[in-house]
């Protein structure tokens, strides 16, 4: 095992980086289209909550693996040249936004319903209620949902090896395939993903105890 890591660490570290970007740029994006969706859901016109009732109910029940490769193999063909990498994260985003959706969402609808009509008397319009009112205390009771998505986002961009993205998982594959030591090239791997996932579980707990 140390003879691996000390022979590869630049293809390892290499990985480890690109799974790190990819996963920052999902996770932000993610964040962002899930809580667009969530509000969409909540909004009184009808049209709007059936577009983003069928936005999370398919991504939400198609594989991840279907998604990314979508944007690989499908997408390309049509003139846009996209790279692994893009093709990897533009999928994770996809996917993960459907479920941050639905966890938004739930927040949303943990806020006491009299916050919103006390809003608007007061004459604010729904999207200013919604944003300085609503959502601030919605956030607060999905950080822990929100944090195990987080984690299984990071885990999730392993999908990057299926679309040459050069990620950790990616180089793991490369690795084994020239050693032929799958088990400890493998555990090295399981090692560098633990070194991303256990520090953002232990402060998605701090933030939850901080903000209960």
């Amino acid at each position: 095992m140390i003879t691996i890591f000390t022979e590869h660490w630049q293809a390892l570290l290499t990985g480890l980086g690109y799974t790190l970007c990819s996963s920052v740029l999902a996770l932000f994006f993610s964040l962002i289209i899930g809580s667009f969706f969530a509000i969409l859901e909540e909004m009184p016109y009808r049209i709007l909550k059936i577009i983003a009732r069928i936005y999370i109910e398919i991504f939400r029940n198609i594989p991840l693996l279907v998604v990314a490769m979508f944007f690989y193999v499908v997408v390309p063909m049509y003139g846009t040249n996209i790279n692994g990498f893009t093709a990897g994260t533009i999928g994770l985003t996809i996917y993960t936004s459907a479920f941050i959706a639905e966890t938004v969402r739930a927040g949303i609808r943990a806020v006491d319903p009299g916050q919103m009509e006390g809003a608007r008397s007061n004459g604010l319009t729904f999207m200013q209620s919604m944003f300085h009112i609503i959502l601030p205390q919605a956030f607060k009771y999905v950080i822990p949902p929100l944090g195990n998505q987080f984690i299984n986002l990071v885990k999730n961009s392993s999908v990057l090896a299926f679309v040459a993205g050069f990620d950790l998982m990616y180089q793991g594959d490369i690795i084994a395939s020239t050693t032929f030591d799958t088990i400890n090239t493998y555990i090295i791997v399981g090692v560098l993903y633990l070194i991303i996932t256990m520090p953002l579980s232990y402060y998605m707990r701090h933030l939850e105890k901080k903000l209960s």
